[in-house]
């Protein structure tokens, strides 16, 4: 059994939390930084993901969870500059907004009252006219009606934000481990010192569990922990096209799906929603659903084919909610996981109020809201 020992910090899982994570405690002055992934940094559900940030199209309600996903998307613009000087990697931060087209009679019903509740909340929100939609992106389907156009909800191409967040990680020298997949945390007197693989022992003051999708995996002794357990895989199927230009200019969606343009003409669609387990098969079904649902959206991709498919599994809690905080019970434990469709949009956020807890033992409102606790039983 090797041993690992001395470190600072441990973070268990290599995608966009925790390396968003780790950059964060690296700039806040920890140096000896570990991150541990299951697989190759960032090749799961962020890789899977489509990159988009979508605080208001996604949303139904203004609560707690709505302005954690607003504030986090306002940490984007410095995020990508920071980024870009940092590892000279441009994320492609896109800023032209993003469209929700009613198709149907009840599609316009359902934009009304969002429109309403948005504007009397005073969110930036417009409502377009099926002629002003056709302006703005004249390949969207003739059918539509009209649509809501939200100028704060962005995109970002999350491969190259993998990219950067891990030449960060080499810049830094950070610490990885890939291809190492913990099974159980290293205890002693309700205190975690590490966690353990199938050969290597790894030691550090504080351990992060930044696990997604696999966080049930992880065991303390024999037992998984219930804030633990609750986490699940959600399936998500894409798929996308390739064009010679880019036939669109804001992120698209339907009450039944998406498209996401790309600044290098692929033409992303997505997405399942599937509770299958660890199944990360691409299905026939599952991809002529996404590629129907792209059509009603933009009947002139009809005669484009398709150019990769694929799927991601995303960590999800019952309550749909991140989980997020310092562990009951465990000291110098930590989780950040559960984020759902919202990874992406999150890992700022996730990342500067982890840190500022971990490092400087600062609290943030939102540690308490998505506080681990409400599933202890």
């Amino acid at each position: 059994m090797n041993l690992l020992t001395n470190q600072d910090i441990l973070i268990i899982g290599g995608g966009v939390i925790g390396l968003s994570i780790a950059r964060k405690l690296h700039q806040k002055g920890l140096r000896k930084i570990t991150i541990v992934e299951r697989g190759n940094l960032g090749q799961e559900s962020s890789f899977a993901a489509a990159g988009i940030l979508a605080a208001q199209a996604e949303t139904d309600k203004i609560d707690d969870f709505f302005h954690f996903c607003i504030e986090s998307n306002l940490l984007y613009p410095p995020f990508a500059e920071e980024l870009i000087d940092e590892t000279g990697i441009d994320i492609e931060l896109d800023k032209n907004g993003t469209l929700f087209l009613a198709l149907t009679e009840d599609d316009e019903a359902e934009i009304r009252r969002r429109f309403q509740w948005q504007k009397k909340a005073g969110l930036r929100i417009e409502y377009l006219s099926a002629a002003e939609v056709r302006k703005v992106e004249p390949f969207i389907s003739p059918d539509v009606r009209a649509a809501l156009f939200f100028p704060d909800d962005r995109q970002v191409e999350n491969r190259r934000l993998l990219a950067a967040l891990q030449k960060y990680a080499v810049i830094n020298k950070i610490n990885v481990v890939e291809d190492a997949e913990v099974k159980s945390l290293l205890v002693e007197n309700k205190k975690v010192i590490g966690a353990e693989t199938s050969d290597v022992k790894f030691f550090a003051e504080k351990t992060v569990l930044a696990t997604g999708a696999w966080t049930s995996h992880i065991k303390i002794g024999e037992n998984a922990l219930p804030p633990l357990r609750v986490v699940k895989p959600i399936r998500g199927q894409m798929l996308s096209f390739k064009t010679a230009k880019r036939l669109f200019s804001k992120v698209i969606y339907s009450p039944r799906g998406y498209i996401v343009p790309r600044q290098d003409g692929r033409i992303l669609a997505g997405a399942t929603v599937e509770d299958v387990g660890f199944d990360k098969s691409v299905t026939a079904g599952g991809i002529d659903f996404v590629r129907e649902n792209a059509l009603e959206i933009a009947p002139s991709l009809m005669n484009l084919e398709v150019s990769e498919k694929w799927s991601g599994l995303r960590p999800y809690a019952p309550d749909g909610l991140p989980i997020l905080g310092e562990f009951p019970q465990m000291e110098n434990l930590f989780i950040a996981t559960a984020h759902y469709r919202n990874g992406i949009l999150l890992a700022p956020l996730t990342a500067e109020i982890l840190a500022c807890k971990i490092a400087e033992n600062k609290d943030s409102k939102y540690l308490e809201i998505f506080s681990p606790r409400r599933f202890q039983k």
